[in-house]
């Protein structure tokens, strides 16, 4: 008897390794084309677009049209959780680890949808954690509200909806968590006005300079 969800077609869905190739190309949070993510995939556009089409069904994607384009991004902050998710396990599996001129940069410091991800997103969760800027149910304290403050995050400045503020989310290079939410958002959004750091062109690398990173650290501290 079959009891909860039906997990196996979500599984089906993003199992696929051409599906998984767009999937992760669309962790930065940005939306392609379906000529985009073919070249990305190494599939033709044909191909690409049969694929797309389940994943929209699937309501993993979720596709906007513009013009003669149509524009293809995740449906959610829970489908990158999912990967997120997923990048842990097959990590694991991945026996020796296949090791690219873009993996330290990516270890230390990406984008993982629209929040912080990677060594730098592990210290801030961990240091809000450790200072109490966050209750054990992961609410902002005064002290939390007031230490955001300082770097120009307010709760007024945030927008309305009903996404949770704060939410843990497992990184897949640190195996520990970081900040996700409307306030993860709102702390890489502000981390990139200050020009702490840059994005680097079409990859999830998010590259702090010498100087922004003493100022993170200072601010976390």
């Amino acid at each position: 008897m079959k009891e909860g969800p039906n997990i196996s077609r979500i599984a089906a869905l993003v199992g696929d390794p051409a599906r998984g190739s767009m999937l992760l190309a669309l962790m930065d949070g940005r939306a392609l084309t379906a000529t985009e993510l073919s070249g990305l995939a190494g599939i033709t556009k044909q191909t690409a677009s049969s694929h797309l089409a389940k994943l929209v069904d699937g309501e993993v994607l979720v596709v906007e049209a513009q013009g003669r384009h149509r524009y293809f991004c995740l449906a959610g902050p829970h489908v990158a959780a999912l990967l997120e998710a997923l990048m842990v396990f097959s990590s694991d599996a991945a026996l020796p680890l296949r090791t690219g001129p873009k993996e330290p940069a990516l270890r230390k410091a990406r984008v993982c949808y629209d929040h912080l991800a990677g060594e730098m997103g592990v210290a801030l969760f961990g240091q809000m954690q450790e200072d109490h800027w966050l209750s054990a149910d992961l609410e902002l304290t005064s002290c939390g509200w007031e230490r955001l403050a300082a770097i120009g995050v307010t709760r007024d400045g945030l927008p309305r909806g009903n996404r949770p503020l704060c939410r843990a989310c497992l990184d897949w290079s640190q195996r520990r968590h970081h900040l996700a939410g409307a306030i993860g958002k709102a702390v890489l959004d502000q981390i990139l006005a200050l020009d702490w750091a840059r994005r680097l062109p079409m990859s999830r690398v998010v590259s702090f300079t010498p100087e922004g990173e003493r100022r993170f650290r200072q601010w976390l501290r």
